[in-house]
């Protein structure tokens, strides 16, 4: 039997690296707020999925005004974020039931089908499962303020989402008290002693959080 699909997409950014007025998630991309587009993303990969957006309580109305006037109606189910990203994904957990779930940047809008699908596929068979591409540049670790050392590359990742866990797992994992290690849900899965099943992601997959991703954006979008 199918486990249930699930999607945490979480959208709390106030965009203070673009310098807009205006949230990043909430930013057209060829036409269309990039919020939209990563919703779209996993209800082309499964339209039954149940898809949970969490949104800080003071950008709720405006996104149902942009829902309005883009006439989106893609179904999803609205929380309310947290004062973290880890107490904004706890909270949407809170309208998940069982099954798979994945958690993604809301500034993500080009997760492929093919991409997602992988992830759902492996978390079936390992539970907690990671997009990563391979770093193309040189990388040092900083020892003092004047010592640094080369780091091999080879051995280093760089982490993407959606992350897709078990349902029970990534429940467990959120029971912990809040640390500033958290980086993503895998450390918080990490933390519980899960180990993380790492699967090739995409390098058409950026995080819009500069105006340079938003001009990039604009070229996946187009192809």
């Amino acid at each position: 039997m199918q486990p249930t699909q699930n999607v945490i997409i979480v959208a709390g950014g106030k965009g203070l690296r673009m310098g807009s007025d205006i949230p990043k998630q909430f930013l057209p991309i060829c036409g269309k707020p990039v919020l939209m587009h990563t919703i779209e993303a996993f209800y082309h990969f499964d339209n039954d999925i149940n898809i949970v957006l969490v949104l800080p309580q003071s950008h709720q109305d405006y996104w149902m005004e942009l829902c309005k006037e883009y006439n989106f109606s893609l179904p999803h189910r609205i929380a309310t974020g947290g004062e973290t990203r880890f107490h904004s994904v706890k909270n949407g957990l809170e309208m998940i039931e069982g099954g798979l779930v994945a958690v993604q940047d809301g500034v993500r809008p080009f997760a492929s089908v093919e991409m997602i699908r992988r992830c759902f596929e492996s978390a079936k068979l390992y539970n907690a499962v990671i997009p990563v591409i391979n770093s193309v540049d040189s990388l040092r670790e900083v020892l003092s303020e004047d010592r640094s050392k080369i780091i091999d590359r080879s051995k280093i990742r760089m982490v993407q989402t959606p992350q897709v866990f078990s349902v029970d797992i990534l429940k467990k994992a959120y029971q912990a008290e809040y640390k500033n290690t958290f980086t993503d849900d895998a450390s918080v899965v990490e933390n519980i002693g899960v180990n993380i099943h790492l699967v090739e992601g995409e390098v058409t997959n950026i995080k819009i959080t500069t105006p340079l991703d938003l001009k990039l954006g604009e070229l996946i979008a187009k192809g």
